[in-house]
C-alpha cells in the first residue's frame, strides 16, 4: 500500500476506535488496539501518532485530549455527538435552494467539489435533495469572467497551502512596475473580491502581510520545503479587513478626501462604500492612501461628485479634464489595429472545480451514505454510476475506495462495513459497528469554506428561493460546521442586493411587472421604470436583470447595485418568445487606447485587447450607453483615448471641458500652465 493509503486507514480506524470506547484512551491504547500502528517502534509511532492527530483535527475531527492528573500520561477521547452532524434545521425549501446553488455555480467555482460533499452530507437521509433541480421559471445565468485553467490551478495549489500551512513560492508580475519577482509567502486565506481571486498572505521577504492577485501568478507554484508544516496561521487573523477595499484605500493611509455628492446618489455612495468612508451632511468623507485613485472614482461619477479637499485631489482632477479634452480635440491617433483584435465576446469556459475535497472527507462521507442505503437492514445494492457521480471518484479508483473503508476497524478486528463491486452495481453489507457510523460527519473546514464561499457568489438568490434571509440561512449552516474558526474564510454580504433579487426573482416566477427606481450612469437623479422581469444573471462583481423596458418599450439590463428599489405590481405578462437577454446586443463599438504603463496593463488583463509595439494597449468596446463611455475615459485620466467613432471622442471632449466649469476647477492651477 501506499503512504497515503496506509496514513488514511490508520486515520479512519483511530477514529473509529476513540468513538467505540466510552473511556478516555492513552497512547499506549491506541498503539495496542488500531490498525496500522501495532508494527511501529515506539519512535516511528510518537511521530506519526502526533502527526495523524493533527491532521484530523485540521479536518474538523473534534479529537480532545487532556493531561491525567494522576498517572501524567495525555488521555484522549471523541465523542460521537460532537463527531456527527447536530438535527439540521435547514427547511427543505433552504436546502433545496442551497443545492440549486450548487447547479448555479458548478463550472465557475473553485470549490464546486467541496460544496458538492458538504451538500452530500447535509441532505445525507433526505430524500430527494441529491436530484439536480428541475428549474421551473427562474432562470440564473452565473459568470466568472477572471475564472481559466490556468487559474484554476494555481487556485487549488494554493489551497493545498493554505490547508497544510506550507510556505510557497511563486513568480509575480507586479501591476505597477511589470516587474516579474519572486515571492516567497505563508499563505493564509484565498479571497474572491471584485470579480477576482487573492491569496493574502505573510510576505517573508517584506515582513509584513501582503494581497496577491492570483491571475498575475506567472508560472508554478511551488513549496518551498519539504517539511509538513512550515507556519501557523496567526489566532488573530482575519480576512475581512482585506475585502471590499476601494482602490484610493490601498496602501498606507495618509490623510482623508472630501467629496461633495448629489443627494440624489448619497444612497449609492453609502451602499457601496459606507464602510470605507461617511457622510457628512452632503459630503462623502474618506481615509486615503492614494489621491490619483480617489481622482478617478470622482471623475467617473461625471458631475454627481465634487472634489472639495484637500487641494491635491481639485489639482488632480483639473489636470485630468484638461488632459483628456485636449487629447479627443483634432486628429484621432491612427494605431495599427491588428488583425486578431476584435469584439467577439465569449463566455468563460465550463471547468471543473480545481479545489478538491481531502480524501479522508470523501471516505467518511461515502461511509455514511453506504450504511444508510442500508438502513436498518443489513445489506443494500447500489449503482456504482449513482455513488461515481455523487462523490466525484473516478471509476478505475471505486474498488480502491471501498477496499479502504472495508479495511477501517474499532480495534481487535471488529469493522464497520463490506462493501464490493459487482460489474455495475456495489453490494454493501453492514458489519457489528455499521450503525455507528449511519450518520453525516460534520463538515470539514474546507467544506465549511466552499458554502460560505457560495453563499457570497449566490446566497441573495439562496434566500429568494427558500423565502428566508440570508443571515438566517448562514447562521442555521455555521451551527454544524463544526469546532473550528473561519477567520480565513470572508463571511457572506448581500450587499444590499438581496431584497431586489428576492423581488425580482417573484417577479419571474410569478410573471409580475416590477416598478423599479434605478441610477442610470451618467443621470443625477434616479428614474422610475416598469419592467418585465426576464432572467438574473451574477456576473462577477455584480447582479444584474435582464428585462423589456416597458418605459422605454425595448429590453433592457439593469446592475442592481444601482437600483434603489423594486416593487412588484399585481399586472402580469406573457414571456416573450422572442426575448434573448444581452446586454450588448445591438450596441455600438468604440476603439480605445490605452497608454503605456499601468492603464495598459490593467486594461489586457480584462481580455479582449491586445499589446502593441510601444507597449500601449488597444481595445474594441461595446458602449451600451454613451454616458458610460464618457465615464470609463475620464476615469482614467487621460490614460486612454477614444479613437474612434469621431461623434464619441467629440462627446468626451466636450463633457471634459463642462466638467471644469461644474466642478469649479476653473482656476486651479495645472502643471500646464505653470
Amino acid at each position: 500500500m501506499s503512504h497515503d493509503t496506509d496514513k488514511l486507514i490508520r486515520q479512519l480506524s483511530l477514529v473509529a476506535f476513540l468513538m467505540a470506547e466510552l473511556r478516555p484512551l492513552t497512547a499506549r491504547d491506541v498503539k495496542g488496539n488500531v490498525e496500522g500502528y501495532s508494527e511501529m517502534s515506539d519512535e516511528a509511532f510518537a511521530r506519526r501518532f502526533y502527526s495523524d492527530r493533527a491532521e484530523l483535527v485540521a479536518l474538523g475531527v473534534p479529537l480532545h485530549s487532556q493531561r491525567d492528573e494522576f498517572t501524567g500520561e495525555e488521555l484522549y477521547t471523541l465523542r460521537s455527538d460532537r463527531y456527527f452532524l447536530p438535527p439540521l434545521e435547514l427547511s427543505d425549501e433552504e436546502l433545496s435552494a442551497l443545492q440549486t446553488s450548487f447547479f448555479l455555480l458548478e463550472g465557475q467555482f473553485a470549490y464546486a467539489e467541496p460544496l458538492r460533499l458538504a451538500l452530500q452530507n447535509l441532505a445525507l437521509g433526505r430524500g430527494g435533495l441529491g436530484n439536480a433541480p428541475t428549474g421551473g421559471g427562474l432562470r440564473v445565468e452565473v459568470l466568472d469572467p477572471d475564472y481559466s485553467p490556468e487559474l484554476s490551478g494555481r487556485l487549488g495549489k494554493l489551497e493545498a497551502a493554505i490547508s497544510k500551512q506550507r510556505t510557497v513560492r511563486f513568480p509575480y508580475r507586479a501591476i505597477s512596475t511589470n516587474e516579474l519577482i519572486e515571492r516567497t509567502i505563508n499563505p493564509y486565506a484565498l479571497l474572491p473580491d471584485n470579480g477576482s481571486w487573492y491569496v493574502v498572505g505573510q510576505d517573508l521577504e517584506r515582513q509584513a502581510i501582503r494581497t496577491f492577485r492570483v491571475s498575475r501568478i506567472s508560472g508554478e507554484i511551488r513549496f518551498a520545503t519539504r517539511r509538513e508544516r512550515d507556519f501557523r496561521i496567526p489566532a488573530d487573523f482575519a480576512i475581512e479587513p482585506y475585502r471590499g477595499i476601494p482602490p484610493w484605500q490601498r496602501g498606507e493611509i495618509t490623510g482623508e478626501g472630501r467629496v461633495r455628492v448629489a443627494e440624489a446618489t448619497a444612497w449609492w455612495v453609502e451602499r457601496l462604500y459606507g464602510d470605507r468612508g461617511r457622510i457628512d451632511g452632503d459630503e462623502f468623507v474618506t481615509p486615503t492612501a492614494s489621491l490619483p485613485h480617489l481622482a478617478s472614482w470622482v471623475l467617473r461619477q461625471d458631475g454627481r461628485a465634487v472634489p472639495l479637499a484637500p487641494a491635491e485631489l481639485r489639482k488632480l482632477c483639473a489636470e485630468a479634464l484638461r488632459q483628456v479634452k485636449a487629447s479627443h480635440e483634432g486628429d484621432a491617433p491612427l494605431p495599427n489595429v491588428p488583425a486578431e483584435l476584435s469584439l467577439e465576446i465569449v463566455a468563460p469556459e465550463r471547468l471543473a472545480g480545481p479545489v478538491v475535497p481531502e480524501r479522508f472527507a470523501v471516505l467518511q462521507a461515502l461511509l455514511a451514505f453506504l450504511l444508510a442505503a442500508c438502513g436498518d437492514g443489513k445489506d443494500a445494492t447500489i449503482a456504482a454510476s449513482d455513488i461515481v457521480e455523487r462523490f466525484r471518484i473516478p471509476e478505475d479508483q471505486l474498488q480502491e475506495h471501498l477496499s479502504l473503508l472495508n479495511l477501517v476497524n474499532f480495534g481487535g478486528g471488529c469493522y464497520t462495513i463490506y462493501a464490493e463491486l459487482e460489474g455495475d452495481h456495489v453490494r454493501v453489507d453492514k458489519e457489528l459497528f455499521g450503525d455507528t457510523f449511519r450518520a453525516a460527519p460534520r463538515l470539514t473546514p474546507l467544506e465549511a469554506r466552499a458554502i460560505r464561499l457560495a453563499l457570497e457568489f449566490v446566497g441573495p438568490m439562496i434566500a429568494a428561493e427558500s423565502d428566508t434571509p440570508l443571515e438566517r440561512v448562514r447562521r442555521k449552516l455555521e451551527e454544524t460546521f463544526g469546532e473550528f474558526e473561519l477567520a480565513q474564510t470572508p463571511e457572506p454580504q448581500a450587499g444590499g442586493e438581496e431584497d431586489l433579487v428576492a423581488t425580482l426573482a417573484q417577479g419571474i416566477r410569478g410573471r409580475r411587472l416590477v416598478q423599479i427606481e434605478y441610477l442610470k450612469e451618467g443621470a443625477d437623479t434616479s428614474s422610475s421604470r416598469l419592467v418585465e422581469p426576464h432572467e438574473i444573471e451574477r456576473r462577477l462583481p455584480h447582479w444584474y436583470i435582464h428585462t423589456f423596458d416597458r418605459t422605454a418599450d425595448g429590453e433592457r439590463s439593469f446592475r442592481l447595485d444601482r437600483m434603489q428599489s423594486a416593487v412588484l405590481t399585481d399586472e402580469t405578462f406573457e414571456p416573450r418568445e422572442e426575448f434573448e437577454p444581452g446586454e450588448f446586443r445591438g450596441a455600438r463599438v468604440a476603439t480605445l487606447l490605452y497608454a503605456p504603463g499601468e492603464t495598459a496593463r490593467r486594461r489586457l488583463e480584462r481580455g479582449g485587447a491586445v499589446e502593441l509595439s510601444d507597449g500601449s494597449t488597444l481595445a474594441i468596446t461595446p458602449v451600451g450607453s454613451p454616458d458610460w463611455l464618457v465615464q470609463e475615459v475620464l476615469a482614467h485620466r487621460g490614460e486612454a483615448v477614444v479613437v474612434e467613432p469621431a461623434d464619441l471622442r467629440a462627446l468626451v471632449a466636450q463633457r471634459a471641458g463642462e466638467l471644469v466649469k461644474e466642478l469649479g476647477l476653473g482656476r486651479v492651477k495645472v502643471k500646464a500652465e505653470a
